[in-house]
């Protein structure tokens, strides 16, 4: 049986940036905390979506022809094979919704930024 988990106690833990952790999975979807602050590099993902849903702060997400700005309790889905890239002005908390394995730089998995998520 899967236990509650506290997105609080899970990013309180988290001291790097750009880092996502992976706190839960349903099907074939990974559930993961990450803190934000700068911009990321400009990316893609071919074969999945990507949730963002900011818990604390704000984030822009960078398309190619705008720009979203998420506050607080706001989500936004990047569809599959879009560009795009964060900027977070200030540190932000996220909580990322994507399919198991999708690493966080997309097709620019060269990046100095690029992590593999782990359980946390």
């Amino acid at each position: 049986m899967n236990s509650t988990v506290s997105l609080a106690d899970k990013l309180g833990r988290i001291d790097d940036h750009w880092s996502p952790r992976i706190v839960a999975q349903l099907n074939d979807q990974h559930v993961k905390v990450v803190k934000l602050l700068g911009e990321f590099v400009w990316h893609e993902h071919a074969d999945t979506d990507e949730l963002f849903l900011v818990v604390h702060g704000t984030l822009h997400i960078d398309l190619p022809d705008e720009r979203r700005t998420l506050r607080t309790g706001e989500l936004f889905v990047v569809p599959r094979g879009v560009r795009h890239r964060p900027v977070a002005e200030q540190e932000c908390q996220v909580v990322l919704i994507e399919a198991a394995g999708t690493v966080n730089t997309g097709d620019r998995s060269d990046s100095e930024l690029t992590n593999p998520a782990e359980w946390l």
